[in-house]
């Protein structure tokens, strides 16, 4: 399956946009392909602010989110990849979402393998104490 990480950007945008609310992005700026001006770059990574009174152009496509924006006066072409968003976020109270980091492959790290079930019929004696039926009580 393709990654899910464009949609859920689209929809967190959309999300925050319309609750009035500002959009701001993080990026990993030393991810591949990212084209931001190096001056606004701290520590590696960049905030921008997608809302549509400070961008032109904004196209939040499957691989590459892309819109100009000025700098200093200055009109720049923005040009993130998908994958090196860490995070998409409303200004004002913080609420949206983050994101793993990804390698320089483009691909998230494979998790690890969740612990393996004893297939059926094998033995369901030995270190697994049994359950019993669920008790509920009301409490005042």
């Amino acid at each position: 399956m393709s990654s899910n990480r464009p949609y859920l950007l689209r929809a967190i945008y959309d999300w925050i946009s319309d609750n009035d609310l500002t959009p701001y992005i993080l990026v990993d700026a030393a991810f591949a392909g990212v084209r931001v001006p190096p001056q606004v770059v701290k520590n590696g990574q960049v905030v921008l602010n997608l809302a549509t009174r400070a961008v032109a152009n904004l196209d939040l496509g499957n691989e590459w989110i892309n819109f100009q924006a000025r700098f200093s006066g200055v009109s720049q072409v923005i040009q993130i990849p998908v994958q090196s968003v860490l995070a998409l976020y409303a200004q004002e109270n913080g609420q949206g979402m983050m994101f793993p980091a990804e390698n320089e492959g483009g691909e998230t790290p494979p998790p690890e393998p969740p612990p393996s079930d004893p297939a059926p019929g094998a033995d369901e004696g030995g270190d697994k104490p049994k359950r019993g039926a669920p008790h509920l009580r009301v409490v005042k």
